[in-house]
């Protein structure tokens, strides 16, 4: 399964490097930052000393200024945030959330486990921002000690990455064949842009108080895990508002 890790705004050259060796152990290598702090990060000294031997994955890796651009050909996006969030995604232990994605195509052949799973990784400083964790279908948080629970942001990306690993069975597992494919990350966005302005210009949303309803419709279609012809129906409809009130 296509698998992508994706830091956000990193403002410390050595966790990025760390990231790498944690994901080159774990035999992943699909490694994207967000407008990290540094736009030289992936060849700073830091990085190389903290990658120890990862350097490959460093070489691999990609530097893009947004997240849309970061999450392309992405069918399942998660968060690691460990503070809920109010219209959030639901927020899941790793391990018991894994389990269940992976064996969602066997119990339900019509809805197939997806093809790109994307993990996201806030900031050192400031974590993930609640519009980051909106577009995610779930938000995974690492069981911790109650009165301390702040992780390095490379032993983050180390544990998800070896519970992902261990949910997928480990290394020398065939994968199966590719299930139909799900909408990414970017085309569920851009539909709901075009359900904004459908819903703008009927009159059902007021963009001065536009309120939780965006959020809302992303949680929804996030759980629906829409394939690409929901994608078209749901913008042909879209459409058809527009074009009523012209």
């Amino acid at each position: 399964m296509r698998t992508r890790f994706i830091l956000i705004q990193t403002s410390h050259a050595g966790n990025v490097g760390a990231a790498a060796r944690a994901l080159k152990v774990m035999g992943f290598d699909d490694l994207v930052l967000v407008a990290p702090r540094w736009p030289d990060v992936l060849t700073r000294p830091e990085a190389i000393e903290r990658a120890s031997g990862a350097t490959d994955v460093l070489a691999r890796a990609r530097v893009v200024p947004t997240l849309d651009e970061a999450l392309h050909g992405m069918t399942h996006v998660c968060a690691t945030a460990m503070t809920p969030r109010d219209f959030g995604p639901p927020t899941r232990t790793p391990r018991d959330y894994f389990d269940g994605l992976l064996k969602q195509g066997q119990a339900a052949p019509s809805s197939p486990a997806p093809d790109g799973v994307a993990f996201l990784f806030g900031s050192e400083r400031y974590g993930m921002s609640n519009q980051d964790v909106y577009r995610c279908h779930v938000a995974l948080s690492i069981p911790t000690a109650p009165d301390y629970g702040s992780l390095n942001l490379a032993a983050a990306v180390q544990l998800i990455a070896y519970e992902w690993r261990l949910a997928l069975g480990g290394f020398g597992v065939r994968p199966a064949a590719a299930p139909p494919r799900h909408a990414d990350a970017a085309q569920v966005a851009a539909m709901l842009t075009h359900w904004r302005q459908a819903l703008e210009a009927i009159g059902f949303l007021d963009p001065a108080a536009p309120k939780k309803l965006i959020p809302r419709l992303a949680r929804l279609f996030n759980r629906a895990q829409l394939t690409l012809e929901e994608i078209h129906i749901l913008r042909g409809i879209a459409k058809a508002m527009l074009e009523s009130r012209r």
